[in-house]
């Protein structure tokens, strides 16, 4: 596209589907940009004014469709897409999740709930193993008049989920690396069961490690539910992960997250893991709730006491997703 072509199509175009197409706007959006950028236009000194200007109106429109505000929050386009919601960067560590339907209002209210819940009856020390909640309100979206329930989180860098270490090690991990993720995890438990919250979801995607410094955060609470009430929904293609009382729809209790944990740590392991450590694994996800440990607090103290008998004192062992 030459620069006299777009200026033409910029200065005739009275909307967004004028000016970009409908099929491939960014493709559109590329060639104008490419036709009209001042470093690839003539000596005229009448068309270059009139292609910056053309260049400046094409930019600005396109920034405009792609950019949203939403209270004090400036979004671009998601950089990452979860179950049910969107997330943004919105600059400061920090994401804004946006579920994609206001069916899920209830599901984002769940997870600003246990959060709030966490930090107000939580250990100080372990806050920094789950999400911290900057704020919450309801957006009303100016032309469909749709609410959605938006909830800002703090975050930090450096976070691998364990979809990706899974696919960084296919033969599976040394028990010993799998070990320092496990005891992270039911810590994390223990602090939301004291507070009396079950995540409802430990599945790989929601378990996020920083490798470097052997940090973990388990993300996602929005099908958290109090202890003892059932678990709202299930993650869509995820239904074996689940015990049966969730599936059966019926009360869920520690033991529930414990169970979901246990299979996302097992899932994790070479086939030359300690056949201890499989026993204790097995304990853990016994069909029966009732039968299940109900304390993650007390299974971490009988994890340590495993692990001293089957490696020793405790040693930093260096993990890093690149076999």
């Amino acid at each position: 596209m030459r620069a006299a072509e777009a200026i033409r199509l910029v200065v005739a175009a009275r909307t967004d589907a004028d000016l970009f197409g409908a099929d491939q706007p960014a493709r559109r959006y590329r060639e104008l940009v490419a036709a009209l950028h001042p470093d690839r236009l003539p000596a005229d000194p009448g068309v270059r004014a009139e292609a910056l200007d053309a260049f400046i109106h094409v930019t600005t429109r396109w920034q405009a469709r792609h950019v949203t505000i939403l209270g004090d929050y400036r979004l671009g386009a998601p950089v990452h897409s979860g179950d049910l919601a969107d997330l943004y960067d919105v600059g400061d560590d920090r994401l804004l999740k946006l579920p994609r339907q206001p069916t899920d209002n209830d599901l984002m209210a769940r997870e600003a709930h246990a959060l709030r819940t966490i930090a107000e009856r939580g250990d100080p020390r372990y806050l920094p193993y789950v999400p911290r909640l900057v704020d919450d309100f309801p957006h009303r979206d100016a032309t469909t008049g749709a609410e959605r329930r938006v909830n800002v989180l703090a975050t930090a860098p450096g976070l691998h989920d364990l979809d990706e270490v899974r696919r960084a090690y296919p033969d599976g991990l040394d028990a010993r690396d799998v070990a320092w993720m496990w005891r992270r995890l039911l810590v994390v438990l223990g602090l939301a069961h004291r507070a009396g919250i079950v995540h409802g979801a430990v599945l790989p995607q929601h378990v996020l490690i920083e490798p470097d410094a052997h940090g973990l955060v388990l993300v996602d609470w929005c099908f958290s539910t109090p202890v003892g009430s059932t678990i709202p929904a299930l993650v869509p293609s995820y239904e074996e992960w689940y015990p049966q009382e969730v599936t059966a729809k019926r009360p869920c209790g520690p033991g529930t997250d414990i169970w979901m944990a246990t299979r996302c740590m097992t899932s994790l392991l070479n086939r030359h893991a300690p056949r201890e450590l499989l026993n204790f694994a097995q304990g853990c996800r016994q069909r029966l709730l009732k039968n299940r440990p109900d304390d993650a607090w007390r299974l971490l103290r009988e994890f340590d006491q495993l692990l001293g008998r089957l490696y020793g004192p405790r040693t930093f062992r260096p993990f890093t997703l690149t076999p």
